[in-house]
């Protein structure tokens, strides 16, 4: 039978263990936190070596764990610059300006970005949900700089224009969403917004599926807690979109984003993985999860994601929302069948 006081010690210990974990998980989004409480039961049952602890700061300075690996720092520079991405929509469309430049630095040719403007959202619902992405997102950034540390890539040149030669623009001709002439404005109105982050979010998903198994298990909790984070988006901006197509059909909004996925589709690969927000059969049940067979997510290798962003199917280094390249060492989409 435990004593009182070694019930004391051992309660005591575990709450060290769980409070040096949260440390590292608090600049993480709340699926990352959320996945942390999983993991800190773990750590209290096993003798397992806990993750490293980064120090938060708002500038790159902190030197990566010894315990990394290139490949590990390659791809989180790669997920680092989908995020820069990602959040420098997010934060034009919500607040009309870019992340500080705090947040941009890095090793590699620092870009900048062109386009982005703020949204005068008419649904007050469409509003919030687009600060809280826009703050994951920018929480995303600073998170990966501080665990990348001296490491971390600095934000590649950004095309987010929605003008005649933006890469929104490109994507929505590419898609048929508009004509050869026409152009596609995402921060024109709240329909068009949730169609410019539909372009993102399920390639954000897959792209992080894709990473996990090649990283080490250091980093796989973080990377999957940003995962369930972009999962989290994904559901999101596909439920509105789809809510919002049926109950105003003239939008084509159903359409619309099923003409974005095959065109992620068709970049990506001879593989028929990507969905629309409908089901191809009835065109009006809802498909919010684009899972397989087995209700599973699927994932996209780093050259097919960057086919999507570069908006080729040749191997390129540049092109489309990376009109330059992204920084890091994995930069070329792969060429496509």
């Amino acid at each position: 039978m435990i004593d009182n006081d070694t019930a004391l010690a051992v309660l005591d210990a575990c709450d060290r263990r769980r409070a040096e974990r949260r440390r590292f998980l608090t600049l993480a989004s709340s699926g990352v936190a959320t996945l942390g409480g999983l993991a800190l039961l773990s750590a209290c049952k096993s003798k397992s070596t806990p993750t490293p602890t980064p120090t938060p700061s708002s500038s790159v300075s902190p030197t990566p764990t010894p315990t990394s690996t290139a490949a590990d720092l390659d791809i989180l520079n790669f997920a680092l610059n989908l995020e820069y991405l990602e959040a420098q929509f997010y934060s034009y469309a919500v607040y009309g300006t870019g992340l500080p430049a705090a947040q941009t630095g890095g090793t590699g040719t620092m870009g900048t970005v062109t386009g982005g403007a703020q949204v005068a959202f008419s649904d007050p619902l469409v509003a919030q949900y687009a600060r809280e992405i826009a703050a994951d997102e920018a929480e995303h950034v600073a998170f990966l700089r501080t665990t990348l540390g001296a490491a971390a890539v600095a934000m590649p040149n950004i095309n987010i224009d929605g003008g005649a030669s933006g890469a929104f623009t490109a994507a929505a001709r590419a898609a048929g969403v508009v004509g050869a002439g026409g152009t596609f404005d995402p921060y024109a109105s709240d329909e068009n917004f949730l169609l410019g982050a539909f372009v993102f979010e399920d390639v954000g998903v897959t792209a992080y599926k894709g990473a996990a198994p090649l990283l080490s298990q250091v980093y796989v909790e973080a990377a999957a807690g940003i995962l369930a984070a972009e999962a989290y988006h994904a559901g999101l901006i596909r439920t509105v979109l789809y809510r919002k197509g049926l109950a105003t059909p003239a939008l084509q909004l159903i359409e619309n984003a099923g003409k974005i996925s095959d065109a992620r589709d068709s970049l990506d690969g001879p593989s028929d993985d990507d969905k629309g927000i409908a089901s191809p059969d009835s065109g009006v049940t809802s498909n919010i999860v684009p899972a397989d067979g087995n209700g599973l997510a699927y994932s996209r290798t780093t050259g097919q994601v960057l086919n999507i962003a570069y908006l080729s199917k040749s191997a390129v280094a540049a092109g489309g929302f990376f009109p330059t390249g992204v920084n890091g060492n994995i930069k070329t989409s792969t060429a496509e069948p």
